[in-house]
């Protein structure tokens, strides 16, 4: 081995690319392979998403429906059956709001919560949070429990 027969490993090198635009002699300047005219043809040409060549884009062929009211509120739903797995369990003895609900991570501190009527409520339970369903206040009350409404 010496100085004249020193090559790059097998497969290191490529140069097998067409080098475009790079004047006429080359035999691919002028158009540099892009073709005549045209979006394609143009620097900075990217293709939208969703284009159908001209013909009118799905998006734009479905028709919009429904509604989206800005105003709705979201509750946290919570039902009795969990909330006396938490008696049961020692977590809660005789009010639960919403600082307790928070601490066992049954709701987020900002979070509006809903009583939910599955289940039934053996314990004497003082409820507070922002709403309750007429079955879930009708068992509490029957428990003996009370109920506030945020």
């Amino acid at each position: 081995m010496n100085l004249s027969n020193l090559r790059p490993a097998k497969g290191s090198v490529r140069s097998n690319n067409k080098r475009v635009g790079r004047g006429e002699g080359s035999g691919k300047g002028g158009t540099a392979t892009r073709g005549h005219k045209g979006a394609k043809s143009r620097s900075g040409y990217s293709k939208k998403i969703g284009f159908e060549g001209g013909q009118m884009p799905l998006q734009r062929r479905v028709p919009k429906f429904g509604f989206n009211n800005r105003n709705r509120k979201e509750y946290q739903g919570i039902n009795l059956d969990t909330l006396q797995t938490l008696v049961d369990n020692g977590k809660v003895t005789d009010t639960v709001d919403l600082s307790v609900l928070v601490e066992n991570g049954l709701a987020g501190k900002n979070e509006l919560v809903k009583i939910l009527g599955r289940g039934e409520l053996k314990a004497k339970l003082k409820v507070s949070v922002h709403k309750f369903t007429a079955s879930a206040k009708e068992a509490i009350e029957a428990a003996g429990g009370e109920v506030v409404t945020l």
